[in-house]
């Protein structure tokens, strides 16, 4: 456990706790060499090993490494030992933007000040093809000097995580900041969605509230998909139609920020800021790949056998779950779909399920892919539309609960309900709860926790 006062690598002298979370926690430090303050994050290796976190983590790293720019966090370093990660972090004295919002509403021009910073910081990042998909005034810092600084990048992705349709396809964000689109569950452009962030995030500022909101989370979500907010009456005219083309449904005709940049209410003293240039302090991206090599040898210096890294399940946030349910899915207010995926809730660890899903594979005469999170199955016979690939992917709700999601990857479809309805049902029947799919729709998911209330600043759903 880490201590006020310890001497961190020989070089930073860490001092107060300023925040903790799941996997890591934040402290002030000092550098011994130079006396700079900074921020150590401390991330707790084991654990993200253990939940399949490794490589978010190297993302987040990789793309700070991108986006060195004056009103973003800038990374310093990193480095590790045998049980920890160390972000060294530029500091941020003034804490979250939120704390002031929680105060009241801003001045206006204050508030355009801190969205000015903020869209100089998103129109960088996504210039480096990066897209932070969590933008909110809890990830938002305010220096010494008043100057905003985005921060918290552990759900970006950059643009190589598109598909080949040119969108992204992960449900991230917090509930009351993501766009339509994600909640539609259909593909979006990281860009898009950034900016509706952007745009609920201006709307807090000035207002001091949220432009969606309701005690029903799925009744939030609809005002959402639909644009359905309203601006207090002190609002500007020019402020009400920038706000009105930010929080566009329709991602196809929001706002751009090449557009936002021109418009009148935004270059009012606007003054745009150079990014940084790439320096050689830059953490060493080997470095930090070979941080998270696993240590064979314990703290004694014996030994440890070598263990098959298992199919780790994909971790499940309240989006999440929200989105697997069929009785939230709000799909339908968009178009008419015919479901192609079947799910089932089981209490058998992830070893377990990927047992059951390789033995069905070796009686029906499949080939088994695994990779991180889910099993593909590929027959060997040719079907009406080719070979049959059907994909399991496992989630984790708790350690003792999970989801698995079944869709078919190819094939005919005909061939895959088929498979689904018998074969894989009779195999599967003693893990499994009540199936979840298109032939099954009267059974329902068992009881979750209920759906968070939303305040001011919705909790995280990530």
């Amino acid at each position: 456990m880490e201590k006020k006062g310890m001497i961190l690598m020989h070089r930073y002298e860490l001092g107060r706790l300023l925040g903790q979370g799941t996997f890591a926690k934040v402290y002030h430090a000092r550098s011994i060499a130079s006396g700079q303050n900074v921020a150590v994050k401390v991330i707790d290796k084991e654990k993200v090993m253990r939940v399949g976190m490794i490589e978010q983590i190297k993302r987040e790293i990789s793309i700070m490494h991108l986006v060195r720019h004056p009103n973003v966090v800038q990374l310093y370093e990193v480095m590790a030992s045998k049980t920890k990660i160390y972000f060294v972090m530029e500091y941020v004295k003034g804490g979250e933007l939120f704390n002031k919002i929680a105060k009241g509403s801003l001045r206006e021009d204050d508030a355009r000040k801190y969205f000015q910073q903020l869209i100089g910081a998103v129109d960088f990042c996504h210039s480096r093809g990066v897209y932070h998909r969590d933008l909110k005034p809890e990830n938002l810092l305010i220096d010494e000097n008043g100057n905003l600084k985005v921060s918290d990048f552990g759900l970006s992705a950059l643009k190589e995580s598109e598909r080949q349709d040119g969108l992204l396809h992960t449900l991230c964000g917090t509930p009351a900041y993501v766009a339509p689109e994600i909640i539609n569950k259909k593909g979006y452009d990281g860009a898009k969605a950034d900016i509706w962030s952007c745009g609920v995030i201006l709307y807090v500022l000035l207002a001091g509230c949220l432009p969606f909101h309701d005690t029903n989370l799925i009744d939030m979500y609809k005002k959402i998909t639909k644009g359905d907010f309203r601006c207090p009456h002190r609002f500007p005219s020019d402020v009400r139609k920038l706000l009105t083309r930010l929080l566009e449904p329709n991602p196809n005709a929001r706002i751009t920020i090449e557009q936002l940049v021109e418009s009148p209410w935004f270059q009012k003293g606007f003054k745009p800021v150079a990014a940084r240039a790439r320096s050689e302090s830059l953490p060493n991206l080997r470095d930090v790949i070979s941080a998270f090599n696993i240590d064979n040898t314990d703290d004694e210096g014996d030994k440890k056998a070598q263990v098959p890294e298992p199919v780790k399940p994909t971790s499940l946030n309240a989006f999440d779950i929200i989105a697997l349910s069929p009785g939230f899915d709000l799909s339908g207010l968009f178009e008419r779909r015919e479901k192609q995926e079947a799910r089932f809730i089981t209490q058998k660890p992830a070893s377990t399920i990927v047992s059951k899903l390789e033995e069905i594979a070796e009686m029906e005469h499949f080939k088994v892919k695994k990779k991180a999170g889910s099993v593909k199955l590929e027959g060997c016979k040719q079907g009406r539309k080719g070979q049959l690939a059907i994909e399991a992917e496992i989630f984790e709700v708790t350690p003792a609960f999970h989801v698995v999601e079944v869709k078919k990857s190819y094939g005919d479809t005909m061939e895959y309900q088929k498979f689904c309805d018998h074969d894989l049902k009779r195999y599967l029947k003693d893990i499994v709860w009540p199936w979840q799919g298109a032939a099954d729709q009267q059974h329902q998911l068992p009881p979750l926790s209920p759906a968070p209330q939303p305040s001011l600043m919705s909790s995280p759903i990530s």
